[in-house]
């Protein structure tokens, strides 16, 4: 019996453990800055709102569902953009990947959160956003590096 508790607390350790090493290098991926910053200019050019949706998380708002919904169709709109131009430049997949999860994960705890923790819900919605700026900065290099 003290096999299978000792068991189980060592893979509940492992699974949060690796849960937040997940998490803090996606926060570290997100907060590297690049030299040239593409964001505004790849939102400008393909009309997406994740800057404004930045902007007003930092107000009063109500309506974070329809926040969510402007930030889930831009990052429809830049991954299939990526996807358009990702035989320019295959580094950084597996960076990729984890942001890609990242956003998934962000969106889940959003709608578990949005209900009974505002505070919690708008915390998602802006690293949500954070994700969308980088593949949209992402893919700016990827233009700029094919011109």
């Amino acid at each position: 019996m003290t096999e299978v508790i000792t068991t189980f607390l060592i893979t509940v350790s492992s699974v949060i453990l690796f849960g937040y090493w997940f998490r803090y290098t996606c926060m570290l991926i997100l907060s590297a800055k690049t030299v040239r910053d593409y964001t505004s200019d790849v939102a400008t050019a393909n009309q997406l709102g994740f800057i404004e949706v930045q902007t007003r998380l930092q107000g009063e708002v109500t309506n974070l569902d329809g926040l969510r919904a402007a930030l889930d169709q831009d990052y429809a709109t830049v991954q299939r953009l990526l996807k358009q131009t990702a035989n320019l430049r295959e580094g950084g997949s597996l960076e990729r990947i984890m942001l890609r999860t990242h956003y998934r994960v962000a969106g889940l705890w959003y709608r578990c959160s949005s209900s009974f923790a505002p505070s919690a819900a708008r915390r998602a919605l802006e690293e949500m956003s954070l994700v969308v700026a980088h593949f949209a900065n992402t893919m700016g290099e990827q233009m700029a590096a094919a011109a």
